[in-house]
């Protein structure tokens, strides 16, 4: 039996659900300088629109596809994107389909009384908010001109109606002892590490597998002996042959692996000396690469660095002293190199410093996924070395800042300027250094000082004499004024080095034929002169040298040698190393291998030796 079906008539179909409009996205990761890249999610919020909207604008302003932006700035137009909408949301007086045309200048002067009534009339924080949501929503309209009214786009002619730009307390520099005594703690903890990295090499040298006695052959040296060759202990030996017992009863993990791998407290050490030695940026110090050294010359080299903040060219270079000592940055950072090698070749990475962990893993300390800050170790520092009571005695809290490490720096070198902002102002505009680095509390005196001396010269300049010098530099007059002496040559200032040493005359050689010609002997001829200086900035070329005469004397006959090189063999080990420490050699020794060492050898000898 057939069964007839009924179909509805048009009338009585349900009408077709309304087309609910696409959203578009609410989320997008940027990447930033040092492949460091953040997720930012606004689908939580509310007003979704609106949200879309902003959130478009705040990606192209992140830059998602240029690397070279700061991150902490996109954080804050975040949170300032976040706050404004939960502020809409709690206002009552927009719904949650909000969008561009809804948009008028009183929900952004709402917003800012209430910033100014959370933070207070004296932040800046009010300031900075407005100004980047207005910037944020002039980028909007950029891009859809015609979807806000005319008395919005009105609005955004200005930042703000009632919130003052303010003038936060800019941070003040440490006290100088302060200063100094964090500044030697720092020195004594990156000898100590060079010392216990060496012992490492030489318990190394003296061990042997330690698989072949079973547990019982996991002894110092043979421990020593594996890592060298297999890389750091971890807690996998818990299995073979009761291995892990051993290690303990030696010390453990982290110490044994310590021989061969900086820690996250040497690690710290070594940033803090760098920062002080230098006033580099802490986020830069922390970042630097392997290969941040270029250009060395004449007891100086450049460190290449990425200052995030920079406004324009982020990549910058700072002139700094060089040689065979931790106390010259150029010395301080390639021992850094040498010794993290082995950790830079476990991870990979390219980044200078690395660290190993308790369990036994080697890390890039600033790696991509890793929180920039040593702030796990700054308290153990601060402890370790009794600083507390320095802190406090200065009406400090005890707690290790390394901005304020940087600020240091450069209020130091402020008063070694004499106020002059265009020697002070090293990488920095004038006007920034003016108001962050020498407009702060600890200048006040210097300040007030130079008012006085100012004023008591423009007295002086009206009544004192005229200065007059004789033909010798004496004085023939009765003024009071200062007269600076005259320029000395200083052999440590490093002007005046050739390879091995510095020269106090290069055009008074007592081995040129006629006065005023330039020094004609050899490269090592500097051994035998007395013009020359030796200092601990020489030492890593000095040592290569001596490695190259070594070689050398293997390679020529006996009378060959003699005749080429015993004179400056002698000189080296019996009249200049003896005057250095064992310290100061085994520092320079660590440098000068720190690269290859060709480095330290002159194009006269590498042409020869090709």
């Amino acid at each position: 039996m057939s069964r007839r079906v009924r179909f509805p008539s048009p009338e009585e179909l349900p009408l077709e659900p309304e087309v609910v409009p696409a959203v578009g996205p609410v989320m997008f990761t940027a990447r930033f300088f040092g492949g460091v890249e953040r997720c930012y999610d606004f689908s939580a919020l509310a007003c979704p629109r609106l949200v879309r909207h902003l959130a478009r604008a705040l990606a192209g302003l992140a830059g998602v596809e240029n690397r070279q932006k700061y991150v902490g700035t996109t954080d804050s137009y975040a949170s300032t994107l976040t706050e404004f909408i939960t502020h809409l949301a709690k206002t009552g007086d927009t719904h949650s389909d909000v969008d561009l045309e809804d948009l008028h200048p009183e929900l952004l002067d709402s917003f800012e009384t209430s910033l100014v009534a959370r933070y207070g009339d004296s932040s800046t924080t009010p300031y900075l908010r407005i100004q980047q949501l207005v910037k944020l929503l002039r980028l909007v309209q950029e891009e859809h001109p015609d979807r806000l009214g005319t008395a919005m786009q009105a609005r955004l002619g200005f930042t703000t109606v009632q919130a003052g730009q303010g003038r936060g307390r800019p941070l003040d520099a440490y006290p100088d002892a302060l200063f100094e005594a964090i500044q030697a703690a720092a020195l004594s903890d990156v000898r100590a590490a060079r010392d216990r990295m060496l012992a490492g090499e030489r318990l190394a040298a003296a061990g042997r597998d330690p698989a072949g006695g079973g547990w019982h052959g996991w002894t110092q040296e043979n421990a020593a002996w594996y890592i060298a060759r297999h890389g750091p202990l971890t807690g996998a030996l818990r299995a073979e042959h009761g291995a892990m017992d051993k290690i303990t009863d030696l010390g453990g993990i982290g110490r044994l692996n310590s021989h061969f791998f900086l820690t996250a407290y040497d690690v710290l050490a070594f940033v803090v000396l760098l920062m002080c030695q230098t006033g580099l940026e802490p986020e830069a110090a922390c970042r630097l690469s392997a290969d941040c050294l270029i250009n060395p010359a004449r007891g100086y080299v450049s460190i290449a660095y990425v200052k995030n903040r920079a406004h324009g060219q982020s990549r910058k270079a700072l002139r700094v002293t060089d040689g065979g000592a931790v106390h010259q940055p150029g010395g301080l950072i390639r021992l850094a190199v040498r010794l993290t090698a082995h950790g830079r070749r476990l991870t990979g990475t390219d980044l200078l410093w690395t660290h190993a962990l308790r369990d036994g893993r080697v890390i890039a300390t600033f790696g991509r996924h890793r929180a920039t800050t040593l702030a796990t170790v700054k308290q153990a520092f601060v402890e370790r070395h009794q600083l507390t009571s320095l802190f406090e005695a200065s009406g400090e809290d005890a707690v290790l800042n390394l901005r304020r490490l940087r600020k240091s720096y450069k209020s130091r070198r402020y008063r070694q300027t004499g106020g002059l902002l265009e020697d002070f102002a090293e990488g920095h505009s004038p006007r920034v250094a003016a108001k962050h680095y020498a407009d702060i509390d600890a200048h006040r005196p210097l300040h007030e000082e130079a008012v006085e001396k100012g004023l008591r010269e423009a007295l002086d300049a009206a009544l004192e004499a005229p200065v007059v010098l004789d033909d010798q530099g004496r004085r023939l007059d009765t003024s009071a004024a200062e007269v600076p002496p005259d320029e000395v040559a200083v052999a440590l200032s490093g002007d005046s080095d050739v390879w091995l040493a510095s020269c106090r005359d290069f055009y008074a050689s007592p081995f040129a034929r006629r006065p005023g010609s330039g020094c004609p002997v050899a490269v090592w001829g500097c051994l035998e002169c007395p013009n020359a200086v030796f200092t601990t900035r020489h030492l890593p070329a000095i040592l290569s040298f001596a490695g190259f005469l070594s070689t050398q004397r293997e390679e020529m006959t006996v009378l060959e040698w003699n005749a080429r090189y015993a004179l400056a063999w002698e000189r080296i080990t019996t009249g200049i190393l003896p005057q250095f420490t064992g310290d100061q050699q085994a520092t320079a020794r660590l440098i000068a291998e720190s690269h290859d060492g060709s480095l330290h050898l002159p194009g006269q000898i590498l042409q020869g030796l090709t």
